[in-house]
């Protein structure tokens, strides 16, 4: 089984981190929720307070097929504070595993680490500088996939976003399988 774990900062965008969760522990993938903070609740930036599977300091996250971010403010510059993310989202970047960011994220967090470093990617609008300034091609898209490296532009994006992770995580036939169930095709016609 696939496993994933998602950081959770306080001020982290709700949909952008959940409907990823949803689809994917859907889709069979095992999902673990990680609190960056003190505490394992963690509050969203429309004040929802998630409480995470497990802390920061319970992880070991070199078993990661993915390492994901959602996005949000402040969650993503909560999560570029955090020592330990970065370390580890570096690391898994190195290793040639898969790291996927939404939002803020890609321009925030990744961009300055260098993970996007020559690569092909999107983020909410008026972050694209960072991502330039660090190397990076702005996309525009809702999703871009350059590599073992995933992003995505906004909580719009979700959907599609979380899809595409469990295609790369499992296969196709199972994400357009769930995206049926979950009536998401019905979007699209």
């Amino acid at each position: 089984m696939k496993k994933v774990y998602v950081f959770l900062a306080d001020g982290f965008e709700d949909v952008e981190a959940l409907i990823p969760v949803d689809v994917l522990r859907r889709g069979g993938v095992d999902v673990t929720t990680v609190s960056i903070s003190d505490f394992p609740l963690v509050r969203s930036a429309h004040g929802v307070n998630i409480e995470a599977d497990i802390m920061f300091e319970e992880g070991d996250f070199s078993d990661a097929d993915l390492l994901f971010l959602p996005g949000g403010m402040p969650g993503a510059s909560n999560l570029f504070d955090h020592k330990g993310v970065c370390k580890a989202l570096v690391d898994q970047h190195m290793a040639g595993r898969k790291v996927a960011a939404i939002c803020a994220s890609p321009g925030v967090v990744l961009a300055p680490l260098g993970i996007l470093e020559g690569k092909k990617a999107t983020c909410y609008p008026g972050f694209e500088k960072a991502l330039a300034d660090n190397g990076a091609t702005y996309t525009g898209e809702l999703f871009t996939v350059d590599g073992h490296v995933t992003t995505g532009e906004g909580p719009a994006a979700a959907f599609p976003f979380a899809y595409e992770l469990l295609s790369q995580l499992a296969d196709k036939q199972t994400a357009d399988q769930i995206a049926e169930g979950m009536r998401y095709k019905h979007l699209m016609a």
